[in-house]
């Protein structure tokens, strides 16, 4: 055979193999389940299309003009990302530029050096003893000022919008924890801090609509559209955080010693940098942080709280249940007065009161397991890799997991598994036994798992005990449901009208 046959032999051998290795590669490759506009076509039901999804392909992928998007329900996948792969596994720089206008370089939306000394500071200020008796004490004297609110609304025979009241309560509580600084928020005594609430809102919803929008950067660029709207709520947010930040600059200058003695956690990173370089960490590096405990502190909670409200106006049987039980944990050495108040009665919430309420624990979990706070959670593929479950990933591939999907998936959690049943979460002598991160992973795991795990848990006890002591409550309109906003968290679409009554102290109720 000449030369020339050889080499076009040769060619032709060389790109028959490199196909059929292509045939391979893509049959190790997620499947495709969809492309962006059917996400964009479903976009009012969102999590639900993606668990439609979940139930025919564990792990598949989405199309998009940039890149593949890889979701899974895989647990062995979930652990592996989180943990024995983290290293590979991050934020990248396309999420890092979606989410950079809101959180910029907090701990949220960073890798690397950035995220290991906020973690490291933060990590010291939620391990203090300090800080959760602060804590515990703020929270208590939040649920009985929204308690209050109820009583009123009760008494009056007005409807109450419980989603707002969470969203106000968990945000003056995040603000006196994590920045020493009382917003009025539940009380609408802070303009102020009510615009900064609306336009956080806002930017929240805006920067989910980024993953989907290929234009979002033409249109900041520009100035239109949802990017003008962007833009304004972002230019609110700052002169909001920064007059916070120098008020608080302010007062170290003034107080000296005594303000490093402060346990809020703004000071706690102002003290840090006086220590080591001040300029090294400036300003907007302090303004990213706050913003990223506040979606920590607020929206997380908040909606936790506002759904389980929700789910247990369904279920009168569920909601008698914990409040016997909030009973039972109050009553003893420190014997609450039967007449007194919410104020009163918060006393009674002490440490070992609170962790004794098994089943409340119970419920909250199982809340988390169906309307996990952050429904999808991406991480940029750094190098190829493959995952427990034989399919590969590319490097720049967005990984996904999916808490919401994963709590209904019936493999996951048995053929129940989209019935609110917290007695899945006891053993049979009632107490609380927990799953596998990997599983359940409404708090993240591995490296990145949620340093305010159980300062959630004791906020979200504390406001349920408070007000399940105090009342009954069910839907104002009977049959009434309630969809999802698109946000980076899983917020209610529109408000939670409830009817609140006062719930006797004696009898099953």
């Amino acid at each position: 055979m000449d030369s020339p046959l050889l080499l076009a032999a040769l060619l032709l051998l060389a790109l028959s193999l490199y196909l059929l290795g292509g045939k391979s590669r893509r049959r190790s490759y997620p499947p495709v389940a969809g492309a962006m506009l059917q996400q964009l076509l479903n976009w009012g039901r969102l999590p639900e299309y993606m668990t439609e999804l979940s139930r025919r392909h564990r792990t598949f992928r989405m199309l998009t003009p940039t890149c593949n998007w890889v979701y899974t329900v895989d647990p062995a996948n979930v652990e592996h990302i989180l943990r024995a792969n983290f290293a590979n596994y991050g934020k990248g720089a396309m999420a890092h530029g979606v989410l950079e206008d809101l959180l910029g370089d907090g701990i949220f939306n960073v890798d690397g050096a950035k995220w290991r000394h906020q973690r490291k500071v933060a990590s010291f200020e939620f391990t203090t003893r300090v800080l959760r008796d602060y804590s515990s004490g703020v929270f208590r004297d939040v649920a009985a000022e929204l308690a209050g609110m109820v009583a009123a609304a009760a008494d009056a025979g007005e409807r109450v919008d419980m989603e707002n009241l969470f969203m106000r309560s968990t945000l003056d509580s995040i603000f006196t924890i994590g920045f020493g600084v009382k917003l009025g928020a539940l009380s609408n005594s802070n303009q102020e801090g009510a615009a900064f609430a609306r336009a956080f809102e806002d930017a929240s919803e805006q920067v989910l609509y980024r993953f989907l929008d290929p234009l979002w950067k033409a249109k900041r660029l520009l100035g239109v559209l949802s990017e003008a709207a962007m833009k304004r709520s972002v230019r609110t947010i700052n002169d909001f955080v920064y007059a916070v930040i120098d008020r608080k600059i302010e007062q170290m200058g003034r107080d000296g010693h005594e303000f490093a003695k402060k346990g809020d956690i703004l000071s706690r990173f102002l003290v840090e940098r006086e220590k080591d370089d001040p300029g090294c960490v400036d300003n907007k590096y302090l303004r990213d942080i706050i913003l990223n405990f506040v979606i920590a502190g607020r929206d997380t909670t908040a909606g936790t709280l506002s759904w389980f409200l929700y789910v247990l106006c369904g279920n009168q049987r569920i909601q008698d249940k914990i409040a016997r039980e909030v009973r039972e944990a109050t009553t003893g050495d420190r014997r609450r007065d039967a007449g007194g108040g919410a104020r009163e009665f918060t006393a009674c919430l002490t440490e070992d009161a609170i962790g004794s309420m098994q089943y409340l624990h119970a419920a909250l979990t199982e809340t988390l397991r169906l309307y996990p706070a952050v429904p999808v959670d991406v991480k940029c593929c750094f190098s190829d890799d493959t995952l427990p479950d034989g399919h590969a990933v590319r490097r720049g591939d967005m990984v996904n997991y999916q808490p919401y999907a994963m709590g209904r998936m019936k493999f996951l959690w048995g053929d129940d598994a989209e019935e609110f049943r917290p007695e899945r979460w006891l053993d049979d002598d009632g107490v609380f036994v927990p799953e596998s991160p990997y599983k359940f992973t409404a708090f993240q795991a591995g490296p990145r798992i949620c340093l305010g795990k159980e300062f959630a848990y004791t906020q979200m006890k504390i406001f349920a005990a408070v007000l399940l002591h105090h009342f009954r409550f069910e839907k104002w309109e009977r049959d009434s449901t309630v969809g999802y906003r698109p946000m980076l968290t899983l917020k209610m679409d529109g408000p939670l009208y409830v009817r609140a009554s006062p719930r006797r102290s004696t009898g099953n109720n």
